[in-house]
């Protein structure tokens, strides 16, 4: 009988991370922080020197759930930093493409999510309202990469992710900068917000 095939990956911290069954201690915010800041959003297809990473869309994402509540918790404020954390071994599937891979990529990614979670002191479960607020900080910052890099116009945008209020937008802008930039403010982000909890 043959051996099973390996579900686990190395990481550069050292750490071996089982995918089929994640432990808190095998996670690192270097490792995270690392291999977000190497993987692409929409595919790569967007304009630019530089690949928008899911490092500089998950500041975004953080930074919007912040403008849109009145008095912030900072461990709300992380899981949102946070919320697209899986990624950084399983990479980043377009909507499409998950939806045609099945429930297993959802199974997978919320294994990985409490793993994450619990590691960085919150519940492995975010309450559903919280989990509400930064799935729509997450539509608005998908429509702000849509129409400013990603080729889509305003009107397929409010479509596929719904109107945005333009108040929230104001200010914000999208950064396309080397990896390394990335993970750096990945990672200056999360360390401030873990020293507020």
């Amino acid at each position: 009988m043959p051996p099973p095939p390996r579900a686990w990956q190395r990481m550069l911290s050292g750490r071996r991370l089982d995918l089929l069954d994640p432990t808190p201690v095998d996670i690192e915010i270097e490792d995270i922080a690392h291999g977000l800041a190497f993987v692409a959003r929409w595919n790569g297809q967007t304009m630019g020197d530089w690949p928008y990473s899911v490092a500089e869309h998950s500041l975004l994402v953080e930074e919007i759930f912040t403008r849109a509540t009145a008095r912030p918790d900072p461990r709300w404020q992380l899981a949102a930093l946070l919320h697209d954390a899986p990624e950084y071994v399983i990479g980043d599937m377009i909507s499409p493409v998950k939806a045609a891979v099945g429930p297993g990529y959802g199974e997978l990614d919320d294994r990985l999510s409490a793993a994450i979670h619990i590691r960085f002191g919150l519940p492995a479960r975010l309450p559903a309202a919280i989990k509400k607020r930064i799935k729509t900080a997450d539509k608005v910052s998908a429509w702000l990469e849509a129409t400013q890099i990603a080729g889509f116009t305003e009107a397929e945008a409010n479509r596929f992710f719904g109107r945005v209020d333009p108040a929230l937008l104001n200010g914000l802008s999208l950064h396309l900068r080397p990896p390394r930039e990335a993970r750096n403010a990945y990672l200056a982000r999360h360390a401030a917000l873990l020293a507020k909890m």
